[in-house]
């Protein structure tokens, strides 16, 4: 937090009125599940994007951020994308979807950092937007539910605002997902956007993508969370990932469903001959991984640690075998960690195409295995990368 108002005070000359943060998430399983309306288990981690605000009154919002040389200059009538600076297109898509939801607010200045590593699948760009929404909150308090606009909070003798509650987290978190779909132009899900908003402190979420519901699941014991950056950013806006989400949405047409949520393993084997054959796997994959989550939030209730971890080797042989959106690195640091006697699962976490992986370790040999897995990945493809030890937190604040 310090940093980002050291970075306003350095660019505006000022100390900022507001600080809001939003963690960074990992998908502990569930892979390519979330837009198939299927289920999802998901952790916010402590890697945050904070954004230092103090408003205006000149209808002018002007952006800055740690991790580019150029910030972004704008009016409150032109949220136009600016291909210099492509990063601002998160913000903007925030603010166009508050203002057609009838959020008034007026001009600001704000300052962005993080420590969400960009490119690895740790739900950066959804932090940037959770982030962007409650700066905006913080600045000109407004309360949204299902319905529409409702009477805003009232801050407290400290100016501070109420927390928000569970139906204006999910009504946030929706809106968030359609600046990401409809401005910046990735056919994603929910799931990162929940995670960040929905986040509890050593728990897993497990997320209804159908119902919309959440549900707290314990994640405590002798056993710790470490991320492997490949150091092969993935670049999904544009990318691969619509054409996966296509393939999902052909096969539930062409099996009568209305989503592969409602697909059952048999029927799908019953029925193959319908499908193409990239569809076939693409949805023989989901299929598998919405029972995977099923059958691991009963391990992770059991504290059975041990069989999570290998539905997430599981998890992750169907994303290179049927859903191939893995790379050779994510291959190579799944395989590395598997033959650690440390591990007791991994996979690639988020939407794949590079991005990270997520490993479940006992805590006792944690450093052992972080060595471990970073010399002979450097071995193997002189890259160097500093695994991650990652707790689990409370969602944004």
């Amino acid at each position: 937090m310090l940093e980002v108002q050291k970075l306003f005070r350095q660019r505006f000359n000022c100390p900022p009125v507001h600080v809001v943060q939003a963690p960074g998430r990992l998908e502990l399983l569930g892979n390519h599940t979330d837009y198939n309306e299927g289920l999802v288990l998901s952790l916010a981690i402590d890697r945050y994007l904070w954004i230092a605000a103090s408003p205006r009154k000149d209808g002018r919002i002007e952006i800055v951020s740690s991790a580019f040389a150029e910030g972004e200059k704008f009016w409150l009538d032109d949220f136009s994308k600016n291909p210099s600076n492509p990063w601002a297109d998160y913000v903007k898509g925030a603010l166009a979807q508050l203002r057609q939801r009838g959020v008034n607010f007026s001009g600001f200045t704000a300052a962005i950092h993080s420590t969400i590593p960009a490119g690895a699948g740790m739900g950066s760009s959804a932090a940037l937007l959770v982030a962007t929404v409650l700066a905006v909150r913080r600045l000109y308090p407004f309360t949204l539910i299902e319905s529409g606009l409702t009477t805003p909070p009232s801050r407290d003798k400290k100016g501070e605002l109420p927390s928000l509650g569970q139906t204006e987290k999910l009504e946030l978190a929706k809106l968030c997902h359609a600046a990401e779909t409809r401005f910046v132009g990735l056919n994603c899900g929910l799931l990162d956007y929940t995670s960040s908003l929905f986040g509890k402190a050593y728990h897993a979420m497990e997320i209804d993508c159908r119902l919309l519901t959440i549900q707290l699941v314990p994640m405590i014991g002798e056993i710790a969370i470490v991320v492997c950056n490949s150091g092969v950013n993935h670049e999904l806006t544009g990318s691969a990932y619509n054409q996966l989400r296509q393939n999902c949405e052909a096969a539930a047409r062409i099996l009568g469903a209305k989503s592969l949520r409602s697909v059952e393993a048999k029927d799908l084997a019953a029925k193959k001959a319908r499908l193409s054959e990239r569809q076939y796997q693409c949805a023989y994959h989901v299929v598998g991984e919405i029972q995977r989550v099923v059958f691991g939030e009963r391990a992770l209730r059991d504290a059975n640690f041990a069989q999570f971890g290998h539905y997430m080797f599981q998890s992750h042989e169907s994303s290179r075998d049927f859903f191939k959106n893995s790379s050779p690195e994510l291959d190579l640091l799944v395989e590395l960690a598997r033959t650690h006697p440390a591990c007791l699962g991994a996979r690639l976490t988020g939407g794949g195409f590079g991005g990270a992986t997520i490993n479940l370790v006992s805590r006792l040999e944690t450093e052992d295995f972080m060595k471990s897995v970073a010399e002979r990945y450097k071995r193997k493809t002189a890259r160097r990368i500093e695994p991650m030890l990652c707790q689990i937190v409370d969602g944004a604040s």
